[in-house]
């Protein structure tokens, strides 16, 4: 059997769209412990069994694989920072968290879409993971919309929609990856930048479009990474999650998002997003890394003066 690409696999894993959620126990001590994963699925109505996935790696698998059972808490679209805490390594995860142990004793967190509170069905190993199935003591809903995930970014459909809504004045910009980079081209100001536009009468799915035929690659109109108030042009900024195939842009360069290149951006929002951008993707293990380029090599690629 041919090998396979580790990288390649990751990314088309990660064009599965899934919900975000924060795994939850306690050690034998009491101690809370907990991990964000979006491994999660219902497997079972009868018996009620949920399942989610661990890393052999983890420092908390003996916890998790032979303590008796975990909570698994659905984030909502606005707990971002709680899936990021627990997913670094942070020292104290639960330290002003909002939660409260559950009916079978795990922690449950407040604001959540969902939860359930399961005691320990089986651990089934699983190549380099665990399989954890629960089995489902106690849960609760909420209609809050959940935290979303694909392609190594965090997705927020209602609010998009909510962003989208009456918005006459739009600028529209597209965050293309390719692999491990992200396009960059030269602003008017001499600055870096997104590929971006204002959205005309076509309309925002059209600009974009636009945008990304401008480049000369083949990407896919992806879904919205942000949105927010663009006081320097005082409009609404929509930036979209595009993936690039292989490929040559016609205008600026893939680059990677090191210190120095944001220095280039003379926009303060825009270098915020990338930055969020940067670290969210090193969480997720499925973007940007650090490379070697100086500044002033970035600035003259992305110029398509190199």
């Amino acid at each position: 059997m041919t090998a396979l690409d580790p990288r390649a696999l990751r990314n088309a894993f990660g064009t599965f769209m899934t919900g975000v959620t924060v795994v939850t126990t306690r050690d034998a001590e009491g101690t809370p412990l907990g991990f964000t994963a979006n491994s999660f699925s219902s497997v079972s109505l009868d018996p009620p069994l949920v399942l989610v996935c661990l890393a052999n790696s983890s420092k908390n698998y003996d916890a998790f694989a032979g303590g008796k059972g975990f909570a698994v808490n659905i984030l909502s679209e606005g707990q971002k920072d709680i899936s990021n805490t627990f997913a670094r390594p942070v020292a104290d995860r639960f330290a002003d968290l909002d939660w409260q142990d559950g009916p079978a004793g795990n922690p449950v967190i407040g604001g959540v879409s969902a939860w359930f509170d399961c005691t320990l069905h089986s651990a089934v190993p699983a190549g380099d993971h665990v399989i954890l199935i629960g089995a489902v003591q106690a849960f609760h809903a909420e209609p809050t919309p959940g935290l979303g995930y694909a392609r190594g970014a965090y997705v927020t459909p209602s609010r998009e929609v909510e962003a989208l809504e009456g918005r006459t004045e739009i600028m529209v910009s597209a965050l293309i990856k390719q692999d491990d980079r992200v396009l960059l081209v030269g602003a008017k100001d001499g600055t870096l930048s997104l590929p971006e536009s204002r959205a005309g009468k076509e309309g925002v799915s059209a600009t974009l479009a636009r945008l990304i035929d401008a480049t000369g690659l083949r990407a896919e109109p992806g879904f919205i990474y942000a949105v927010y108030e663009d006081l320097r042009r005082g409009c609404q900024h929509i930036t979209f999650l595009c993936e690039a195939e292989p490929g040559t842009p016609a205008v600026g360069a893939f680059t990677d998002l090191i210190p120095s290149t944001l220095m280039d951006i003379n926009d303060p929002a825009l270098c915020t997003m990338l930055k969020r951008f940067a670290d969210e993707a090193r969480i997720g293990n499925f973007g940007v890394y650090y490379g070697n380029e100086s500044r002033g090599q970035v600035r003259a690629i992305a110029k398509g003066v190199n």
